[in-house]
């Protein structure tokens, strides 16, 4: 089960293309002026079986890709991981993830490493109010990168996401 706050078809700000973004419960970040602060309850939203979303997942037809945000979907991995090999195993859809952990403090929590290694594209680091910045593709802090996951995992270092605009 996951704790779901709300659910986006079609959005195009959460990554490239129409998407489907799944807002999550509970983050402990709690970035100062964060966009948010509704979600940091662990308790909030609604519960979901991986079944229930993937038939929303499923049945959003113009959606190349899904987005894990939240909250912070990093606090409840193992249902996300689940999650995401249902994309894998069901769809050619592609998943972003949004955390308020940075790459490298993930790499130091091996109950994390399932959900990364389903994962497209990481924005990690906590949102920043003295680094922000409007312009920014897909993120709201200058500290926050777009992380190509598989060649980051594969090249065990940072490599960022190359969006070939």
């Amino acid at each position: 089960m996951l704790r779901i706050l709300s659910i986006i078809e079609d959005t195009t700000v959460d990554g490239p293309g129409f998407r489907t973004s799944i807002y999550c419960a509970g983050c402990t970040h709690h970035c100062p002026d964060c966009h948010n602060r509704h979600s940091w309850a662990m308790d909030g939203g609604d519960e979901y079986t991986t079944d229930q979303l993937m038939e929303i997942i499923k049945g959003d037809p113009f959606a190349k890709g899904v987005t894990f945000s939240g909250g912070d979907p990093m606090l409840q991995a193992d249902g996300f991981a689940e999650l995401a090999a249902a994309i894998r195993s069901q769809t050619d859809k592609n998943i972003w993830c949004y955390t308020g952990f940075t790459w490298e403090a993930l790499m130091r929590m091996p109950s994390k490493q399932k959900l990364l290694s389903l994962i497209d594209v990481l924005v990690d680091g906590p949102f920043i109010k003295a680094e922000r910045d409007t312009e920014l593709l897909f993120r709201g802090s200058r500290n926050q990168r777009l992380i190509d996951v598989p060649a980051s995992l594969s090249a065990h270092k940072v490599i960022l996401w190359d969006s070939g605009w």
